[in-house]
């Protein structure tokens, strides 16, 4: 019974020593681990609609639209409705520009 006992306890020592051995070598390699699947790509968005009609009740349509579709093109969202509604898409609403003649940092998206 002991030796049946000191037998097991040697095969369970050497399988462990083997493993560690493996799980050191891989760490000396620096073998990435597996890396989550990526997120899937965001759908396109059509800029133009979307900004025309951000910028439908403007008094500036053509400003407008230049500015949002800036905005659309780096952050691939347009907020919804004719104003407000940041919350929607936080890039558009970070954007921020200067104005040279008194160096004040505004929104840039409209």
């Amino acid at each position: 019974m002991a030796i049946l006992k000191a037998c097991a306890f040697l095969i369970l020592s050497a399988l462990l020593l083997i493993h560690l051995t493996d799980a050191a070598q891989v760490v000396s390699k620096g073998v990435p681990s597996p890396s989550p699947s990526p997120l899937p790509a965001p759908k396109p968005i059509d800029c133009g609609a979307a900004c025309g009609y951000r910028c439908s009740k403007t008094k500036r349509p053509n400003l407008c639209k230049r500015a949002c579709g800036s905005c659309c093109a780096k952050c691939s969202c347009v907020p919804p409705g004719t104003s407000g509604n940041y919350e929607a898409c936080p890039c558009y609403y970070n954007l921020t520009t200067v104005i040279k003649s008194t160096g004040k940092v505004v929104r840039k998206c409209p």
